[in-house]
């Protein structure tokens, strides 16, 4: 087990020290001036090793990114009996605002990144676009609906569409140089309304399974 261990820490020490480097390289000229070769000879590591594991460059911006739309989708799927899908996701989104501005100069360098970058903008949709996808499964399956359940569909997507533009949000406010507990505050207060204008007209969606059978 101690082994284990240690081969653990070893691999997590491996892929932080690849983020690490592609990170500041990306800083220092852009994403598209950097190659994965380039990555793996500054971590003095192969290339082979580097696609392991990450099997795309762009995976070098978005993996830690991703872990929030995780967040989201398992708020939705796993909230208790009789809480609507807008108010598990708007917890989720609210509590990941602070986490959001608590992390400016990623977030400035993530933002320079993804806007200097037609690869990366694509995969970003690429990304939003996939987690729609689940949160609609996840909704569907709330009412007995399949994927193509169209009202789970447009659910989905306007409850995503907060995450982004919160995202954006923070992302133009800290590019313009705002930090601090204001910047926080402001950037609640904007998701906040916008989850209140959803849950004044989803408060019921979907009917939560565990709810409906305690119903019946």
């Amino acid at each position: 087990m101690a082994e284990l261990g240690l081969r653990e820490r070893k691999k997590q020490q491996t892929r932080q020290l690849i983020l690490d480097t592609a990170a500041r390289l990306f800083t220092e000229r852009g994403f598209d001036g950097v190659s994965v070769a380039e990555i793996a000879r500054a971590t003095q590591l192969s290339e082979v090793t580097v696609f392991n594991y990450f099997p795309a460059k762009e995976d070098l911006v978005f993996g830690r990114m991703e872990f929030f739309e995780e967040r989201l989708v398992a708020a939705v799927e796993q909230r208790a009996a009789g809480e609507s899908a807008v108010a598990a996701f708007g917890r989720a989104v609210i509590a990941g605002a602070d986490q959001l501005v608590a992390r400016v100069d990623m977030i400035a360098k993530a933002a320079t990144l993804i806007r200097s970058s037609p690869a990366l903008q694509a995969r970003e949709r690429e990304v939003t676009e996939r987690y729609t996808k689940r949160l609609t499964e996840v909704l569907a399956a709330g009412t007995g609906g399949g994927g193509d359940d169209m009202e789970a569909r447009v659910v989905a997507g306007a409850l995503m569409a907060v995450h982004r533009g919160l995202l954006e949000y923070v992302r133009d406010a800290v590019l313009a140089g705002r930090r601090g507990k204001r910047l926080a505050q402001d950037a609640t207060a904007q998701a906040g309304r916008a989850l209140a204008r959803l849950e004044s007209g989803l408060a019921d969606y979907p009917a939560n399974r565990q709810a409906g059978t305690a119903a019946d």
